[in-house]
């Protein structure tokens, strides 16, 4: 049933998760928390925000960034999957539902409904933030943009055939 559902809404489905980052400051350790979405066909990310405190009104902007119909990541017709961490509010899925964005919880402890997104934060933990010594926000904020690149446009992904999802355009090889 869930195979069918993916494969009937592949083309609009976006995934979404929080992870957390512990930022060495002179204050002492500061816990980051990142909220990040991931388009499954084509696996882009887009780092929507970074915060200490991902409070309702912090969720309330994300949303109206999100669907900016300008800039927005999300735009009407898609589905939104998340787990059920409070953070995502009831006004939160409202903003996004009014611009033409379904927001779809998904089951307690089903980390693997939720595959695309639990498998971003383990490479970007792994190859990116444990391999880097960050030291305030912006320095973070600088990691992620970097690492985003890094994975949009140089490194292959096994799960699309070892293609690069947005080769840069001196990459491209016209045939």
């Amino acid at each position: 049933m869930w195979a069918e559902f993916l494969e009937t809404h592949w083309e609009s489905l976006i995934a979404t998760d929080f992870f957390n980052w512990e930022v060495l400051t002179p204050f002492g350790l500061v816990t980051y928390y990142v909220l990040f979405f991931i388009r499954r066909k084509d696996r882009k990310v887009h780092v929507a925000g970074v915060t200490t405190n991902p409070n309702e009104g912090w969720m309330s902007q994300i949303a109206r960034n999100l669907t900016d119909p300008d800039n927005g990541f999300l735009s009407d017709g898609m589905l939104l999957l998340h787990d059920r961490d409070s953070k995502y509010t009831a006004h939160f899925s409202r903003l996004l539902n009014e611009a033409g964005v379904k927001t779809m919880k998904l089951p307690y402890r089903s980390p693997n409904l939720n595959a695309y997104a639990e498998r971003f934060v383990r490479t970007v933990k792994e190859q990116c933030l444990s391999r880097s010594l960050v030291t305030s926000e912006e320095s973070l904020r600088k990691a992620l943009k970097e690492f985003t690149a890094h994975y949009h446009c140089e490194r292959p992904h096994q799960g699309i055939g070892n293609v690069i999802p947005l080769p840069r355009s001196e990459d491209r090889i016209d045939k």
